[in-house]
């Protein structure tokens, strides 16, 4: 019987492999440690700080601009009004 490699998980954000050593893992999905930033801002994420909405990764602020509750009443007062979609991080 021939000797049969493990496949190892893809990351989705460069398409490699990730090898149990270097991996960070959110749910099922497996990223790389130097994928594992933020989609938006590219800030480099941990497990206290990281939300993932289909299969991209967003830290908790870049999350909550981008689908979080928008309008009065969430954020307290006119001050937390914002018309600040994150449009300005993202890749072009």
């Amino acid at each position: 019987m021939p000797f049969k490699a493990h496949e190892n998980p893809k990351c989705p954000k460069c398409g490699k492999s990730v090898y149990h050593a270097e991996a960070r893992v959110v749910g099922d999905v497996s990223f790389h440690k130097e994928c594992y930033k933020c989609s938006m801002c590219n800030k480099m994420l941990d497990s206290t700080n990281s939300n993932m909405h289909e299969n991209a990764l967003y830290c908790k602020t870049c999350h909550g601009r981008k689908f979080g509750p928008k309008g009065y009443g969430f954020g307290g007062g006119a001050a937390g009004l914002s018309m600040d979609t994150g449009s300005h991080l993202e890749k072009k």
